[in-house]
């Protein structure tokens, strides 16, 4: 287990969680207490509440998708005064009920950044009624009994990912020289991941029906592990690229770091430019600055905009139990320019984006 550990004044403040954060030397596997951020801005506004941002498994620093999450919560620290704890399951994610409870032991809202965190949320939330929880990528509706609200005190944040994929998809197809695509995800058999590429490989084929589109996946469910090898994101790019892809899109969250490694290293062995595409943030303002050429675009999942949103809504005191999509019409999900690499191709993909907030096209969530 990785979490984060420092400044104490609100643990120390708040006795009534010192035996939840105690280390146990018997177990061998603690929860520590989570690390406290509190606002800076002397000026700024100041708020009592804090908030128990709960990353999945790579947390602060994945470059993709903790990271947005992680730009929603400094977005709320220094605009609406929140103090805030950040926590981090260990390799396996065992421990996800244990930091779970540790931050609604401190906090007015937690907030669990993605859907492995659904079960444990809906039992820790029914035993805190007093705090506020979400969770992003999970409805948290009860589809068994007509879709009510898993709990009065939880909400879900979800994302229309089929339709920003449609749009790196149309963008792949418009830029591409080989008429040769592929798509990397993650983790295959839960169903996410595959949002992902199905709205790929329709935008690309809206474009050229034409186009041949490589898939792979790194893992299978229940191995998580996907996420998180970016050696292994490396040689699946290379081998795409190598059978005449010149643009691969990757929905694989940390492992999208070695999917950019690899098109510099194709372009430079070869001559010839090959792209990435990355996703969730814009990867070509957190890739290292060797390989940012390379980021074509992103597709963009605005994890950051819930999580503030939903903090904000806290604070009004209008959060709300249920789920709250974001999509295309509402730019919960798009696509970035940075590096300007499809300036000469923004008009087309707008008039995608119209047909799809219009109703006209409907993307699929399946390949």
């Amino acid at each position: 287990m990785k979490t984060l550990m420092k400044l104490m004044g609100l643990l120390l403040a708040l006795t009534m969680i010192a035996a939840a954060c105690g280390d146990s030397d018997e177990s061998g596997d603690t929860t520590a207490a989570p690390e406290e951020t509190t606002a800076t801005t002397e000026a700024g506004p100041t708020s009592d509440t804090n908030v128990g941002l709960t990353f999945d498994i790579g947390g602060r620093g994945d470059q993709s998708f903790n990271d947005s999450a992680a730009t929603g919560i400094d977005k709320a620290q220094n605009e609406l005064g929140i103090s805030f704890t950040e926590a981090e399951p260990n390799a396996d994610g065992s421990n996800r009920s244990e930091l779970l409870q540790t931050q609604a032991d401190v906090s007015q809202l937690v907030i669990a950044v993605g859907f492995l965190f659904g079960g444990d949320v809906e039992a820790v939330a029914a035993e805190n009624a007093g705090v506020n929880f979400a969770v992003i990528d999970d409805a948290m509706l009860d589809f068994d009994n007509g879709g009510v609200p898993r709990g009065d005190n939880i909400a879900g944040l979800t994302f229309a990912e089929h339709e920003g994929s449609f749009l790196v998809g149309v963008a792949a197809a418009l830029k591409s020289e080989t008429g040769t695509v592929g798509f990397i995800g993650g983790v295959s058999g839960f169903g996410l991941i595959e949002r992902f590429e199905a709205g790929f490989n329709e935008g690309a084929r809206a474009v050229n029906p034409d186009i041949e589109i490589i898939p792979q996946y790194i893992t299978e469910f229940p191995n998580f592990d996907g996420f998180n090898a970016p050696d292994r994101a490396k040689d699946i790019a290379l081998g795409m690229y190598d059978q005449g892809a010149d643009i691969v899109y990757h929905a694989a969250g940390g492992s999208g770091a070695g999917m950019f490694e690899a098109a510099k290293e194709q372009s430079e062995a070869t001559g010839s430019k090959v792209w990435g595409i990355g996703v969730d943030s814009d990867q070509y303002n957190t890739v290292s600055t060797s390989v940012q050429e390379y980021v074509m675009t992103s597709m963009l999942k605005r994890v950051d905009v819930a999580v503030f949103e939903i903090t904000k809504a806290h604070e009004d005191g209008m959060f709300a139990a249920g789920n709250t999509v974001y999509d295309l019409s509402v730019d919960g999900v798009g696509y970035s320019t940075t590096g300007g690499f499809i300036d000469d191709i923004v008009d087309q993909i707008e008039d995608y984006k119209a047909k799809i907030v219009s109703g006209e096209i409907v993307v699929p969530t399946e390949p």
